[in-house]
């Protein structure tokens, strides 16, 4: 089957090329925090409205957008969308999966809990296996089709709440501003407090970061090194 996408139809284009080719009903599906060190993988799915109920206001990738205009954004999401979901991801499971396939087990996820059920989906950059139904892999899907901005939003802003409230728990390691990536101060602070017990140790800058010394005051989780294991990978 072959499906003409009109650029001048911008972001909606693949939506409606696929609703003219007898798709009513097209999810878009994207994840957020697959880089990040600390805390969950987040992914999003979203079914749209068709024509102009579906348009979202501002509707752009996730992390071209401000803190506050995603909220807005995420708001009208809720209000339009035909059907949405979030599927949540912790820090043992991606340890367990490794990152690539806790990706997609998270997209597919968030698939699957559509309700309605969608008839063809789109995603952002990775075809899922496993969905029943037809599905299109699109490199920087976040940046061409709506469905899978709108998901990508979904999953920003649930995930940067979640973060939020982790750096309540976990105050030292200012989770409000880095949100888990790996940047200089996540880093400054993982070499001044060690991994918590949110922290990825698939992720080779936690590892080294690890001291036996702290082991006391770490909650461990299933999937993750135990202790012993873990100041192995120390240097000598």
């Amino acid at each position: 089957m072959a499906i003409v996408v009109r650029r001048e139809a911008g972001i909606y284009a693949y939506e409606a090329s696929l609703r003219r080719a007898g798709f009513d009903l097209i999810a878009g599906a994207d994840e957020a925090g697959r880089g990040a060190c600390a805390g969950p993988l987040v992914a999003g799915a979203v079914i749209l409205r068709p024509g102009k109920a579906g348009q979202i206001p501002g509707l752009a990738d996730s992390k071209l957008l401000t803190p506050l205009a995603r909220d807005r954004v995420y708001d009208q999401i809720l209000k339009r969308a035909v059907a949405w979901s979030v599927v949540s991801i912790d820090p043992a499971e991606c340890d367990t999966l490794g990152m690539h396939q806790a990706n997609l087990a998270a997209l597919r996820r968030a698939l699957l809990r559509l309700q309605p059920t969608a008839e063809f989906a789109l995603t952002d950059g990775f075809g899922v296996d496993g969905l029943g139904m037809p599905n299109l892999a699109i490199w920087k899907g976040d940046r061409i089709a709506a469905c899978v901005a709108a998901a990508s939003v979904i999953a920003k802003v649930t995930r940067d709440r979640l973060m939020g409230g982790w750096h309540e728990e976990l105050p030292d390691y200012a989770f409000d501003i880095h949100k888990g990536y790996c940047t200089p101060l996540h880093q400054e602070r993982l070499e001044a407090h060690g991994p918590s017990h949110i922290h990825r140790w698939c992720f080779e800058n936690v590892r080294r970061t690890a001291r036996p010394e702290g082991w006391a005051g770490v909650r461990w989780v299933a999937g993750t090194p135990t202790p012993e294991s873990s100041a192995r990978l120390l240097p000598s």
